[in-house]
């Protein structure tokens, strides 16, 4: 029996504490989050906190998207933890 397909989300959710339930939000503030958490991210990074930022990549991405991906973390978030499936 196959499972049952779920319905795709429409909008972006976003959530106002890490224990509040999610709620519909526009793409800009969703947007702005994610930009805010990265930049949170980035900013720990250069006062010291070495592991606040880890990016995962997958083998069966192009090699294009997951040199993408390598040049972001190491460039954009001055982070060397980026890690693949690719090793296994």
């Amino acid at each position: 029996m196959a499972a049952p397909k779920l319905p795709r989300l429409t909008t972006p959710m976003v959530r106002e504490t890490k224990d509040a339930p999610l709620r519909p939000a526009t793409w800009d503030e969703a947007l702005d989050r994610a930009a805010a958490g990265l930049g949170a991210a980035r900013a720990a990074i250069a006062a010291g906190s070495p592991h606040a930022f880890g990016m995962f990549s997958c083998s069966k991405a192009t090699n294009e998207v997951n040199y993408l991906g390598q040049k972001f973390a190491r460039m954009v978030m001055e982070s060397n933890n980026i890690d693949s499936c690719n090793r296994t």
